[in-house]
């Protein structure tokens, strides 16, 4: 099965998950590069603001073709309680050449379920894995088990 990572992620957290498991899984990996500067704390703002509102982005053209992958693993950081606006809009530029798809959300306390029901509604299919990985989890290296738990369910 060829499967495709890709991923948005505003403060690493989202591509150090994103990086361990295209390393567990031997697949390619992406970054979604949004032409938007969302550093700093005026940038958190907005950004949460945005993908509150559902609001899309203008992104940087991507290298690989989500449609020659049967999977694409989709990661986003979770922004006031939804997925964030760079990976919402690679949903939504891309869901007619997403085979299948599969999520991995990095959060600091709450809004996974919202950002994955998100995904699923814009994409038009249902997830075959979810991975949720708390903020808390990455500092203290505590996800190995969930990571390892999702790769095992990616390959079966």
């Amino acid at each position: 099965m060829q499967v495709l990572i890709v991923y948005y992620s505003r403060g690493g957290n989202t591509k150090k998950v994103a990086e361990e498991l295209s390393k567990v899984l031997s697949c390619d990996i992406e970054e979604i590069q949004d032409t938007v500067n969302r550093s700093g704390p005026i940038g958190w703002l907005q950004s949460a603001r945005q993908a509150m509102s559902g609001a899309m982005t203008t992104l940087k053209p991507m290298g690989k073709s989500p449609e020659k992958y049967d999977l694409v693993i989709i990661g986003t950081p979770v922004w006031g309680g939804h997925e964030s606006t760079p990976a919402r809009t690679y949903v939504a530029q891309n869901k007619e050449k997403l085979k299948k798809v599969a999520f991995i959300v990095t959060e600091g306390n709450r809004g996974d379920e919202q950002a994955i029901r998100g995904m699923e509604e814009l994409s038009g299919k249902k997830a075959s894995a979810t991975l949720v990985v708390k903020v808390s989890e990455i500092k203290n290296g505590e996800y190995a088990g969930k990571l390892k738990q999702f790769a095992d369910s990616i390959k079966a």
